[in-house]
């Protein structure tokens, strides 16, 4: 160690920063960083800069790294391995504990080890990590790479990234496994997920899966298929744990370990009748909290949230949400329990909704394909109904226009986009707000009433203030700084005027229109923004030329 940098690393009071200063070499830090204590390392490479420590990194010992690496928090790993380049880091990884390295392996490096075919790294580094980010090295790797990534997995984890998979990846793997190895992914999935794989494949594959399922599986897919496409059957799970009444606690734990391993969720157990009628539910809590001895029925929950089959699965997904639930329980309509919707498939159908919402308040048809995986001529299907719809609703604004150019000044004609878009503007932000409400709940059509008084009084303050605002920018901004003569006060005042009036009739519109289509049963983010902004051009255009009118006749302008 260099005589100036032992007062910085030596003794009670160590000053790291003050040492990595000194330091400006890489060989010299990593020379360092070996003679340091263990209890040093971490601080002093806290010490130095990023990009600095990256190139030291790659000079230590294994060891070494392995400390730095653990040490490191992530934020402050992530940039350091930017700047250490993709061989650099299979190096790395190679020297590496699985658990260590994992910190590291990002889909470059692991795609790396794999063209290298060095699986004796590979496997263990794979088989600790989360499912989540192994889809994301599939969604990354080659079609033909496929099939080693999937065989390098233990049964149970391939069954897991093969469900976070994309349907196109998922039938690119089917066609290039076994049947055996279908049927061990098939045995690991639970049914829910069985029946996804089924409605997104196409028929040929659809085909092959059924005839590697066993009979009972077939049976319960071909019944969960019957139900509605946006029904709560739909998108239930059979695979819950069910107890009697009559059951002790220690019986229903001796249930639970043995079922547990083929079941969704064991947080939340459902006690049915002989019948199968649903009476109530125990959470593991209730069971670790009781008397072994203690009878179901004596500490179980008897006021049972539930839903029926064929209920909308956007508002069982709320209901689950607003309760907090990680599953709700789905009955027929004679109350037996047919299966529980689950909160991770209540959060892939609210993030569906959502989606589809947001497309239709732009004006375009929902696609269930991918951006990036969605041809050319889908995008244009999707989009020239609308914009065909919308074009031709604009004629109702070009036919005041020409009714009201004769007495329409230059002047005014510049006023024009101005007041639309203002107008367009105030009215989409009511609808989205009440589009918004109704999706959560928080509104219905017989809310209209106070709907629209608190939109009214909102309106009159916004209203206010942008036609002030507007009257100041014409007179000051237009008239004085940029010398446009023709904006004399009464015109701006006309336009100022009608500005007021269109923000409040615009906000009227758009608050209404969801109730009403909403009452009407339709949905109202259809009549969001681009048919909502045509409507409120029309209205702004017939008041803004009528107040013109006005003021041509009775004031001099």
């Amino acid at each position: 160690m260099r005589d100036e940098l032992k007062p910085f690393l030596t003794g009670e009071s160590k000053d790291y920063g003050r040492a990595a200063a000194l330091v400006k070499d890489p060989n010299e830090a990593a020379s360092l960083l070996s003679e340091l204590a263990e209890e040093d390392v971490v601080p002093f490479c806290h010490a130095l800069d990023n990009d600095f420590l990256a190139d030291v990194l790659v000079l230590l010992d294994a060891p070494l790294k392995a400390t730095v690496v653990e040490g490191l928090h992530d934020d402050e790993l992530q940039e350091v391995m930017e700047d250490v380049s993709v061989d650099d880091t299979v190096d790395i990884i190679e020297e590496l504990p699985e658990g260590v390295a994992r910190r590291i392996a990002e889909e470059d490096e692991i795609l790396a080890l794999l063209k290298e075919k060095n699986f004796a790294v590979l496997k263990p580094l794979l088989s600790s990590m989360n499912e989540i980010d192994l889809a994301e090295v599939f969604e990354s790797a080659k079609e033909g790479d496929l099939p080693v990534l999937f065989r390098i997995l233990p049964k149970d984890l391939a069954a897991q990234v093969f469900v976070e998979l994309d349907p196109d990846k998922q039938a690119a793997l089917l066609k290039k496994l076994t049947d055996r190895e279908i049927k061990d992914v098939m045995e690991e999935l639970f049914l829910d997920d069985t029946v996804d794989l089924v409605e997104e494949m196409p028929s040929t594959v659809v085909k092959r899966l059924l005839a590697l399922s066993d009979s009972e599986t077939r049976a319960y897919i071909n019944e969960i298929l019957k139900y509605p496409k946006d029904s709560a059957g739909s998108i239930m799970t059979i695979e819950f744990v069910r107890f009697l009444p009559t059951m002790s606690v220690e019986e229903a734990f001796a249930r639970i370990r043995e079922q547990a391993i083929d079941k969704e969720t064991i947080y939340t157990c459902y006690v049915t009748d002989p019948s199968n009628k649903l009476i109530g539910l125990v959470t593991a809590k209730d069971l670790m909290l009781a008397p072994q001895g203690a009878l179901i029925s004596d500490i179980m929950e008897d006021n049972v949230i539930y839903v029926g089959t064929l209920e909308d699965k956007e508002a069982v997904a709320h209901k689950i949400s607003d309760y907090g639930f990680l599953a709700i329980p789905v009955v027929d309509v004679e109350r037996r329990l047919v299966g529980i919707v689950t909160v991770d498939d209540a959060m892939d159908v609210i993030e569906e909704e959502t989606t589809e919402d947001i497309e239709k308040m732009a004006g375009i048809v929902h696609e269930d394909t991918p951006y990036l995986k969605t041809s050319v001529f889908s995008i244009w299907k999707n989009r020239v109904p609308w914009l065909l719809v919308l074009m031709a609703s604009a004629t109702f604004t070009g036919l005041i226009l020409n009714k009201f150019e004769a007495m329409l000044t230059g002047v005014l004609v510049a006023c024009i986009p101005m007041l639309m878009d203002t107008g367009g503007n105030s009215g989409s932000q009511a609808s989205v707000t009440v589009i918004r409400a109704l999706a959560l709940g928080e509104l219905t059509t017989k809310d209209a009433g106070r709907v629209l008084w608190k939109e009214f009084r909102a309106s009159l303050l916004l209203a206010l203030t942008l036609a002030v605002a507007c009257f100041a920018k014409l007179m000051l901004i237009d008239n004085l700084i940029f010398q446009n003569k023709g904006y004399t006060p009464v015109l701006c005042a006309v336009v100022a005027l009608s500005m007021f009036c269109t923000i409040v009739v615009a906000k009227f519109v758009g608050c209404m229109l969801p109730l009403l289509v909403k009452k009407c049963k339709l949905d109202p983010a259809a009549v969001a923004s681009p048919f909502i902004t045509t409507i409120v051009d029309a209205v702004s255009l017939l008041i803004f030329c009528g107040f013109a009118a006005l003021a041509e006749l009775f004031l001099p302008v």
